[in-house]
C-alpha cells in the first residue's frame, strides 16, 4: 500500500475514535432536519410547505438508510474498523427522519386526526407500506442499544436485525408508489439501484462466510 494512502487511513482512523467524533457525526445528520425547521419558520420552503416538509423528510429517510448500509461495505473494502462505532447513530438518524416524516404527513397533511390517518393507512397502499417500513425502524431503533442485544442474545438480535433488508425493500416501494402519480421515477431508480447494490454485497459477504465455514 501507498505509504500516502497508510497515512492518510490512520489520519482517518484517529479522527473517527476522537472522543467528539460522535457529537459530530450526530451533528451532521441533525444538519438537514435544522434546515427544514428553519426554513419552516422563515416561510422559505416555496409556495407549499406542507409538501416541502413532507417529501424532503421522506428523502432524507431513504438517504440515512443508504448511509447506513454503506457503513459495512466500506469497513470491509477500507480496512477501517472505526467507521462502525458510528453506524449506530446513523440508524438512529434514519429513524428520526423516519418519524419526522410521519409527523409532517400526520399534522400537515391529515390535521393529527387519528380517524382519518387510520382510513388512510388502509386505502392507500404506499402509505400502509410507508407505515409499516416505520413499525420495522422502531423494532430496530428500540433494539439498537446494548443492553437490548444483551437481553435478546446476539443470534436473536442479529436475526432481528437482518429486517433491514426487508425495510429497504418497504421504503424503495413507498417511493415508487408515491412517485408514480406524477410518473416520476429517476429518483426511485437511484436510490432502488444503490439500495439493491449494498444488500447485494451483504448477501454475498453472508455467502460467502458460510461457505468458508466448517
Amino acid at each position: 500500500m501507498h505509504p500516502a494512502s497508510t497515512s492518510f487511513k490512520a489520519a482517518l482512523q484517529r479522527l473517527l475514535l476522537h472522543p467528539r467524533a460522535q457529537a459530530f457525526v450526530v451533528l451532521m445528520c441533525a444538519l438537514p432536519g435544522l434546515y427544514l425547521v428553519y426554513g419552516a419558520f422563515t416561510e422559505s420552503l416555496g409556495v407549499n410547505p406542507a409538501e416541502t416538509l413532507i417529501r424532503q423528510t421522506g428523502d432524507l429517510t431513504i438517504r440515512a438508510l443508504c448511509y447506513v448500509l454503506l457503513v459495512s461495505p466500506l469497513k470491509d473494502l477500507l480496512k477501517m474498523p472505526a467507521l462502525m462505532r458510528h453506524r449506530r447513530t446513523l440508524g438512529l438518524a434514519v429513524l428520526a427522519y423516519a418519524s419526522l416524516h410521519l409527523l409532517c404527513y400526520a399534522w400537515l397533511d391529515m390535521g393529527l386526526e387519528l380517524e382519518d390517518i387510520t382510513a388512510d393507512v388502509f386505502k392507500r397502499p404506499f402509505i400502509f407500506v410507508g407505515m409499516a417500513g416505520w413499525v420495522v425502524l422502531i423494532a430496530l431503533g428500540a433494539t439498537s442499544f446494548n443492553a437490548a442485544i444483551k437481553a435478546l442474545g446476539p443470534k436473536r438480535w442479529k436475526s432481528l436485525h437482518q429486517t433491514v433488508y426487508a425495510l429497504a425493500a418497504l421504503a424503495v416501494l413507498h417511493f415508487y408508489w408515491m412517485r408514480s402519480g406524477k410518473h416520476r421515477f429517476d429518483d426511485v431508480i437511484f436510490y432502488g439501484v444503490i439500495l439493491a447494490l449494498l444488500l447485494l454485497y451483504r448477501v454475498v459477504k453472508a455467502l460467502g462466510q458460510r461457505l468458508r465455514s466448517p
